[in-house]
C-alpha cells in the first residue's frame, strides 16, 4: 500500500473543504450532483472518444497502481542473477533451467530462458529490448487516458459553468431559481480544476514514475542476463546491477 497517495488526497481533501469552512462557507455548498455529472460524464465521455478500448481499459486497471504498486524489489533481483551467474559459472548455462520453472514474472522467464537455450548475447539483449519497448509504449498509452482526463475536465468544467449562467439568465424573473444556476455555474468550475489537478494529473504523472521504475528493473534485469551469457564474473555483475539501484 503506498500511503503516500492516500495521505495526499486527505491533505488535498482537508484544504478545499477547510478553507471553504474558514470562509465561513457550508460543506453542503460544495456537493452540487448536476456539476458534477456534468464534468464526470463530460470527461468520461471525452477520454472514451479518444481512446481505444484496449488502451482505455488498461489505464483504469494501472489506476490501482496509485495505492497498490507493483512490488519491485531491485536488492531481491541482484540477489537471483548473483545466483544465476554463480550456477552458471560453475556448471554451465544449462544448471540454470531448474531456476526456470519457479519464476512468476513472464519477462524473467523468458530472458533466463533464452539464457540457457544458448541464445548470442547481442541478439539476446536485442529480443529483450524489444520487449521493454513494447511494454514502455503500451503502459504509456494507459497513463495517458489519465492524462487526457486531466486535460479534458477544466474546459468540460467550463462548459458546465455555461450551461449553469444560461440556467440564470432564463429564470432572472424568478429569483427562486437563480441560487441553484448560480450554484452550479462556479461548483462545475471548481469540480473541473480540482479533479483535474488533484486527482487526474498527479495519478498520470504518478503512473509514468512507475513506469519508470519497471523499465529501468528490466534493464538491470537485461544487463544482468547478458553478463551471465557472457560468461562474467558474478561479482563483476552484481557490482555493475548494484548501479541501477537509486
Amino acid at each position: 500500500m503506498d500511503f503516500n497517495s492516500i495521505i495526499g488526497i486527505l491533505i488535498a481533501l482537508i484544504a478545499v473543504f477547510g478553507g471553504q469552512a474558514l470562509e465561513g462557507g457550508h460543506f453542503g455548498s460544495l456537493l452540487q450532483l448536476t456539476a458534477f455529472a456534468i464534468v464526470l460524464g463530460g470527461t468520461l465521455g471525452a477520454v472514451l472518444l479518444q481512446s481505444p478500448v484496449r488502451q482505455f481499459l488498461l489505464g483504469m486497471k494501472m489506476g490501482r497502481w496509485v495505492f497498490v504498486p507493483p512490488l519491485l524489489d531491485a536488492t531481491a533481483l541482484v540477489e537471483h542473477i548473483a545466483t544465476w551467474s554463480a550456477a552458471a559459472r560453475k556448471e554451465g548455462l544449462l544448471a540454470l533451467d531448474p531456476h526456470i520453472d519457479g519464476i512468476d514474472d513472464p519477462f524473467v522467464k523468458k530472458g533466463l530462458q533464452l539464457v540457457v537455450d544458448g541464445t548470442e548475447p547481442l541478439v539476446l539483449k536485442r529480443v529483450l529490448e524489444v520487449e521493454i519497448e513494447t511494454f514502455e509504449d503500451l503502459h504509456h498509452q494507459g497513463a495517458k487516458v489519465w492524462e487526457a482526463a486531466g486535460g479534458y475536465a477544466p474546459t468540460i468544467g467550463i462548459l458546465g459553468a455555461v450551461i449553469g449562467l444560461i440556467q440564470v439568465m432564463e429564470n432572472l424573473s424568478d429569483p427562486a431559481h437563480l441560487g441553484a444556476g448560480i450554484a452550479v455555474a462556479f461548483v462545475a468550475t471548481i469540480y473541473g480544476v480540482g479533479l483535474a489537478n488533484l486527482a487526474f494529473l498527479p495519478i498520470a504523472n504518478k503512473l509514468k514514475t512507475l513506469i519508470a521504475r519497471q523499465v529501468l528493473m528490466r534493464e538491470m534485469l537485461v544487463d544482468g542476463l547478458v553478463g551471465i551469457a557472457n560468461g562474467e564474473n558474478p561479482r563483476l555483475i552484481a557490482g555493475r546491477l548494484k548501479g541501477y539501484m537509486v
